[in-house]
């Protein structure tokens, strides 16, 4: 598809129909809207329904101390009794669980069966260490089965985990744990990362000498490499580090879940904070579980009999706990858990995996789509991709040719692309197309599933008329919110609900069309206060990568005495490009054709390379230390720190205008 065409596509507003097929079989219709609207708090009850509950519910909310809020409060259940134990008590012990890849490309499967066993295993051995409900466990591994299984173990005796993305620093794991008052971790020797060991338990070492981290009496270790320890950098500490096969597989199979209330604490996830503490985002068991299995099934469609689903995200991030671990096997789906980088050990290995296992559900970030879209469309048409019914998009918004992209070489021209909006905080999928009943729009979330009431306000807290922008606020509780921010009631009310009253604010810019539908605009941070007028960084960087020549953006704003902030785009050119001046000038003169003059960036920076951490995600506050000429802030997540030294070196010869 030419860049002339895909523009007037997008101009015409063209919608992608969901297949017929599809629509006739969906999971959900376009009756649920309805249903949800007339008793909001009615489809809820009946969505936790959906649940193997030792004790039902009778109450469905409690918000009499807003915005404190209690779903299915006098219910009682046990997650990892809904996630594996109940699919064996029915007959699907048998069925795969977990089709497991590593990245030097050993696999292992587990069966529903197997999953249990060794649930049932790693939970009597954290109550052998003395973990009991309430106590908080600190999970540092790699993408491995143990990963899985160690939450499941966690929330199967009650206590709350705390995930920490294997790619964070010891200072950053360090915080966490003190935060979290963590009594013990489970880590791993190392991970596989780029063709090489990546050693974990190095940072484990040094984290547990710092200050607030004493009361961690065991260090539970997964054998991953098989590196030598000593090689690594570590060193063992008897009597605080146990191997994990030491300790698990010698223990009994047999294992009995307790029910716990359904406001018992499943997991504290640490998040970014503006002021630089991280933020640990409390989720809870019945409404969390309710809502990650109700959208699972419903956004996904997934048929649990026939589907393979892959989320590609890290477990220790939210997506991976709500749908790689609770939303799919809630739901008793099968699904594929990768360790590794989608270029390792070639640019095809994503797609070699979707036709070694008939992946028929994707989910993945706008990022790596539009890596994917760098390394060349050749790519993923060397594979057999036909097994692929439905594709995801989570992470950040996605710019409308990365969606056509997506749908296009990965889908076949004939799958539906769901765009999911939600956070950490919300737990779930708050915002995306139903994909049997919406018409998609590329590059749109487009409106609120059932159940959920959000929309765009002003700065005074109305709601924009169709075809204006503004703030994204929920107006109404749902069931897998955040109960508050570990130990600071004062942050949570502080950080959410103090913007606008009675609502609470997502963060996020968004816009409505003239068709009442929602685009995302990224975080409010993230947009741009240029001569008086608010632009969006996800639009000039969906204006840039529409240019043929240009592969990646990533836009910032910098500090500008004349017109408050100033554009400044770092661009990664396509295959054959080469950097000049001209180049830069036609750059900008397409993002004013695009998006109109005032939106031109001021500076346009082509680099090889653009900041990321190891999931994945752009660090924009990078991006604007080196644009406003500031030291650096901490570059320790980042897959590659010399990124910056490179961008740094290139900023003072980079081509600009005024105009």
């Amino acid at each position: 598809m030419s860049n002339e065409s895909l523009a007037n596509l997008l101009k015409e507003e063209r919608r992608f129909a969901p297949p017929a097929e599809l629509a006739a079989n969906a999971n959900v219709t376009a009756e649920a809207y309805e249903q949800a609207k007339a008793d909001r708090l009615g489809f809820w009850a009946e969505q936790a329904r959906r649940l193997t509950w030792a004790t039902e519910p009778t109450e469905t909310l409690d918000w009499s101390n807003p915005p404190f809020a209690k779903w299915f409060a006098d219910g009682r259940l046990n997650v990892a009794y809904n996630c594996v134990d109940r699919h064996v008590e029915n007959g699907l012990g048998d069925r795969v669980a977990i089709h497991f890849e590593g990245e030097p490309g050993d696999t292992r499967t587990l069966t529903y069966a197997q999953l249990q066993s060794e649930v049932s295993k790693a939970a009597n051995a954290l109550t052998e260490l003395g973990v009991r409900a309430g106590d908080r466990v600190a999970i540092y591994l790699p993408m491995i089965p143990e990963a899985v299984i160690s939450m499941l173990a966690c929330a199967r005796i009650g206590a709350p985990h705390s995930l920490v993305f294997g790619g964070f620093s010891a200072d950053a794991l360090a915080a966490r744990i003190k935060d979290a008052d963590s009594r013990v971790v489970i880590t791993a020797d190392g991970g596989y990362r780029r063709g090489k060991p990546s050693a974990l338990k190095p940072a484990v070492d040094e984290a547990l000498t710092r200050p607030g981290t004493e009361h961690v009496h065991s260090v539970l270790v997964v054998r991953r490499t098989g590196q030598p320890l000593e090689e690594a950098g570590s060193t063992w500490r008897e009597g605080r580090d146990i191997w994990w096969h030491d300790a698990v597989d010698r223990q009994s199979d047999s294992h009995t879940p307790e029910a716990f209330e359904a406001e018992h604490p499943l997991f504290v996830l640490y998040t970014s904070g503006t002021t630089g503490k991280p933020k640990g985002i409390l989720h809870t068991t019945g409404g969390y579980l309710t809502q990650v299995s109700y959208t699972h099934s419903a956004v996904f469609d997934l048929k649990p009999e026939t589907d393979v689903f892959w989320c590609t995200a890290d477990v220790g991030w939210v997506t991976g706990h709500s749908y790689i671990v609770y939303g799919p096997l809630s739901n008793a789906a099968t699904q594929v858990l990768y360790e590794g980088t989608p270029d390792t050990p070639h640019h095809g290995r994503w797609w070699e995996i979707v036709q070694k296992y008939g992946v028929t559900i994707l989910y993945t970030a706008p990022t790596a789509i539009r890596a994917c879209m760098k390394w060349g469309d050749e790519i993923p048409a060397g594979f057999d991709l036909s097994s692929l019914r439905l594709l995801g998009s989570v992470g950040e918004p996605i710019n409308p040719e990365a969606w056509m992209w997506y749908r296009k070489h990965i889908g076949g021209d004939r799958t539906p692309v769901v765009d999911t909006w939600w956070q950490t905080e919300t737990g779930a999928i708050m915002i995306s197309p139903l994909p049997g009943v919406t018409a998609a729009k590329p590059g749109s979330a487009q409106s609120p599933l059932p159940g959920i009431a959000g929309t765009v306000v002003d700065d005074s807290g109305n709601e924009v008329p169709d075809g204006k922008g503004g703030y994204l606020v929920l107006t109404e509780p749902w069931p897998s919110m955040l109960r508050t921010v570990w130990g600071d009631d004062q942050r949570y009310l502080d950080t959410y609900w103090s913007r606008f009253e009675n609502q609470y604010f997502a963060g996020d810019g968004a816009k409505k069309d003239e068709d009442g539908d929602i685009w995302l605009l990224g975080r409010v941070d993230d947009v741009m206060l240029v001569s008086g007028h608010n632009i969006s960084t996800t639009e000039v960087e969906s204006a840039l990568v529409s240019h043929p020549k240009v592969a990646e953006a990533a836009v910032v704003g910098a500090t500008d005495p004349q017109t408050t902030q100033a554009i400044c785009a770092f661009v990664i050119l396509r295959g054959t490009a080469s950097e000049d001046p001209e180049l830069v000038e036609e750059l900008r003169a397409h993002v004013g054709k695009e998006l109109g003059p005032i939106a031109k960036p001021k500076r346009i920076l082509p680099v090889a390379e653009l900041p990321k951490t190891r999931s994945g995600k752009i660090m924009r506050r990078l991006l604007r230390d080196v644009a406003e000429n500031r030291t650096l802030g901490d570059v320790t997540t980042l897959t590659d720190s010399s990124v910056m030294a490179l961008i740094q070196s290139g900023l003072s010869g980079s081509a600009g205008g005024d105009d």
